[in-house]
């Protein structure tokens, strides 16, 4: 069995041009969709994450505001700022990029940003929605992920799902969105024992524990839907994920690459995110 290679280039670019579409619309009703990104510090990645994201924007035809501090800035100006965010018409999205400098309450300032523009979803009272089975915005590596199985018409009603990694940003709310579309979730973790076991019923594993090809051909169960959230950089500077991609590709029958697969896929439902936001203001 060789998987199919589920292609998150391809789907974001598809994904993008109606959104394209649909900000042309609301553009032509006199609103714009607006993202302000807001960066503290100088992490390699986050400056390119950030730069990806801006670059969306543009391409997409929304608004968009870089904020850049330096590593040492006082939080309480970032609060400050933020609160212009959440009274400015012109935005409709704000994004504080993780992770911030030690000194920060990364906690604090996610709270800071409105519920209505928190594009990322991790505001208490959006993680709240989403538990209930209201989102306002959902997560946008897990919205990701969805998106990429009801692209290749996998429904996850009646399987068996096992997410490895419990983190806020990605395994809790991916549980929660398998669970409502009625899959049976597992959530491992460090501490889960006899690993092997659950991963081997899973139907739809999705790995988002950034560990480097950690996930096996042995791990898992022949058939499966294996999707790869993790990106880590090996020694000699290739990304991989967190799944081992050439023997699990044997196994699996639909696997997501890593460069190409979920990565692309998170900034296009941040697009959507904000797009969605645009939209509200206008009904």
């Amino acid at each position: 069995m060789t998987a199919r290679i589920l292609d998150g280039n391809v789907l974001a670019q598809k994904l993008r041009a109606d959104f394209k579409n649909r900000a042309e619309a609301l553009a032509a009703r006199g609103t714009r969709p607006g993202l302000a990104v807001i960066l503290v510090g100088e992490d390699a990645a986050s400056q390119v994450y950030v730069r990806n994201k801006v670059n969306a924007c543009a391409q997409a035809g929304f608004h968009s505001e870089k904020i850049v501090y330096p590593p040492d800035v006082e939080p309480r100006l970032v609060l400050d700022r933020i609160a212009e965010l959440n009274a400015d018409p012109k935005i409709n999205g704000i994004l504080v990029q993780l992770p911030l400098p030690r000194h920060f309450d990364s906690d604090a300032v996610l709270k800071a940003i409105a519920p209505e523009k928190d594009v990322d979803g991790f505001h208490a009272e959006n993680v709240g929605a989403l538990m209930q089975g209201n989102p306002r915005f959902i997560p946008c590596t897990p919205y990701g992920v969805m998106k990429f199985l009801a692209d290749a018409g996998i429904d996850p009603k009646g399987q068996e799902a096992v997410v490895l990694g419990r983190s806020n940003i990605v395994g809790k709310p991916m549980a929660m969105l398998l669970m409502q579309a009625s899959a049976t979730v597992t959530i491992c973790h460090s501490q889960t024992r006899d690993l092997l076991f659950h991963t081997r019923r899973a139907d739809i594993l999705v790995a988002a524990l950034g560990r480097a090809r950690f996930v096996t051909a042995e791990m898992v169960k022949p058939g499966a839907v294996v999707i790869d959230v993790g990106i880590n950089r090996l020694p000699d500077g290739r990304l991989c994920g967190d799944v081992d991609f050439g023997p699990v590709s044997e196994v699996a029958s639909a696997i997501t690459p890593v460069p190409g697969g979920v990565g692309p896929m998170t900034i296009t439902m941040l697009l959507a995110n904000t797009l969605e936001a645009a939209e509200r203001e206008v009904r």
